[in-house]
């Protein structure tokens, strides 16, 4: 009976997930802008064409359609329906083909040293346990010397409310991205404080993190 117990409230918080992205994904235009994010735009020059890229939780694909048009075979992932078929359309009106497939990143099935780049741009909706697995998951599937771009919110957020999550326990230090990644070749990480323009949810000044790191 326990484990019929956690199945369902395995399956109600999923669809409780899956329904607030569809809910959000649901309103006109494009929630976080079809510009790709500011971090990832400035480390393209890290990327190379014909590179394999993961873009996780890409939503309506301004992020995995721009790994696109820089030459990248990318595969998008995302939990929403409606969010992927906004990045579809984005992908053609760019002219590129990306590969979208849905997914829930607790549940997906992370490939093993498949991607030379993963592209992990503000995806704080998972609480510590769920993070640490997703986490595992991205180191798992990038290649031996492939490329990690990860940028999200740090505490300071809580005070400037300008986007991300409300609770403290979703947000970033430096100390929970150097445990987490401390074994890779390589890893350099900044926080610092910007203004942000990208779309209507993430709008104003931010409190930033971010790793550039080297498997």
């Amino acid at each position: 009976m326990a484990s019929i117990a956690l199945v369902a409230l395995a399956k109600g918080k999923l669809m409780s997930e899956l329904e607030r992205w569809e809910a959000r994904y649901a309103e006109p235009g494009y929630l976080f802008g079809t510009e790709p994010n500011a971090f990832l735009k400035i480390k393209a020059h890290l990327l190379k064409p014909g590179q394999k890229a993961l873009a996780i939780a890409d939503g309506e694909g301004r992020n995995g359609v721009f790994l696109a048009q820089q030459g990248l075979d990318v595969l998008s992932i995302d939990i929403s329906p409606r969010g992927q078929q906004k990045a579809r359309k984005l992908a053609a009106a760019r002219g590129v083909s990306p590969r979208f497939e849905l997914a829930d990143l607790n549940a997906w099935t992370w490939p093993e040293a498949e991607f030379d780049v993963v592209a992990a741009i503000f995806f704080q909706f998972a609480l510590p346990p769920e993070r640490d697995r997703i986490f595992a998951g991205i180191k798992k599937s990038l290649k031996p010397g492939g490329l990690l771009l990860l940028e999200g919110y740090g505490p300071k957020q809580l005070e400037y409310k300008t986007g991300g999550p409300s609770d403290l326990a979703r947000l970033y230090t430096r100390a929970l991205l150097e445990q987490a990644f401390g074994d890779f070749a390589s890893i350099a990480i900044m926080e610092y404080d910007a203004e942000l323009e990208e779309g209507t949810r993430h709008s104003g000044m931010s409190a930033l993190i971010d790793l550039v790191g080297r498997k």
